[in-house]
């Protein structure tokens, strides 16, 4: 064998290995590239949070501030415009958020159970109205759901607005978790069954620890959903007492001026807890792959 054929063939063995190469470099590259562009608003919104005025509205964009102030954080944690504390709209935030969370975690685990598990009547054409449902624009029922607030009494509370953040988290959480649920071996349960467990200690040991990761998934949803609604909460309420942060956003937008570094700050403050939330509840994600799995 010659010396050229013997590199032609290392030749032809190396292009796989390059071409795989470079298609991980390509990949990467993407990956870091959508990765700058959801985070780059993100950035710019805390980094204009503690910017002065003056650099605000410069006409030469910095991307840090270059003399920082927290101006902005006390004007919005201060009262700012608005007449009631930050801390207010604050507290009825993360009221209707974890309200919507557990309510809604709650109510889609059983369906999602029943759904996955037992054979019924109208099953199909449930499922399917929970995909009708989630295809209706949010802005059509505010009309009708008004009307049905103040029909039960409920317009202008807390509670009647968690009801409606319920039902539009319910069945996305009942779809994503029905995926979980019909996942888990029926022999686990079984098993389970003949080690003496009943129908619900096998629930809690068995299920929900297997299904721990879609409900973190649908708790992160449900909050989000909850925490961020604009529209319903500004329709239904009318007291500034029971305003949420979203609602309080409004306030700094002027029919002649914005006061863009209070609004930044505002926004800064409001995408905290979201974070947090995220951080808290991660933690049982893989854990929960695993631990109904594990004989106790």
């Amino acid at each position: 064998m010659t010396q050229a054929t013997l590199k032609a063939g290392r030749s032809r063995r190396g292009r796989p290995a390059a071409r795989k190469r470079a298609r991980k470099i390509g990949l990467n590259g993407l990956g870091v590239l959508v990765f700058v562009l959801a985070v780059f608003p993100v950035f710019w919104m805390a980094s204009t949070a503690f910017k002065p005025n003056s650099e605000i509205f410069s006409t030469t964009p910095k991307p840090l501030p270059t003399h920082p102030t927290l101006t902005h954080f006390d004007f919005v944690l201060n009262g700012g415009i608005a007449q009631v504390s930050f801390w207010t709209y604050f507290r009825n935030s993360i009221l209707l958020a974890l309200i919507t969370v557990v309510a809604s975690s709650l109510l889609a685990l059983l369906a999602a159970t029943a759904v996955a598990r037992f054979r019924f009547r109208f099953r199909t054409t449930f499922l399917v109205m929970l995909l009708v449902v989630q295809m209706v624009p949010c802005e059509s029922l505010v009309i009708p759901l008004f009307l049905d607030l103040k029909r039960l009494d409920m317009l202008n509370t807390l509670p009647g607005l968690a009801v409606v953040y319920i039902g539009f988290a319910v069945p996305f959480a009942i779809w994503m978790l029905r995926g979980f649920v019909a996942a888990v071996p029926k022999e686990l349960e079984e098993a389970a069954a003949i080690d003496g467990a009943g129908p619900i200690r096998t629930f809690f040991t068995v299920m929900l620890p297997l299904v721990a990761p879609g409900l973190v998934a649908t708790s992160i949803f449900s909050f989000i959903t909850a925490w961020n609604e604009f529209i319903f909460a500004f329709t239904f309420l009318d007291d500034q007492d029971k305003y949420t942060l979203p609602i309080m956003l409004q306030f700094f937008f002027g029919r002649s001026s914005t006061a863009w570094g209070p609004i930044m700050a505002a926004s800064t403050l409001l995408t905290i807890p979201v974070i947090a939330f995220f951080l808290l509840v991660q933690r049982r994600m893989v854990s929960g792959l695993t631990a109904g799995a594990v004989k106790g």
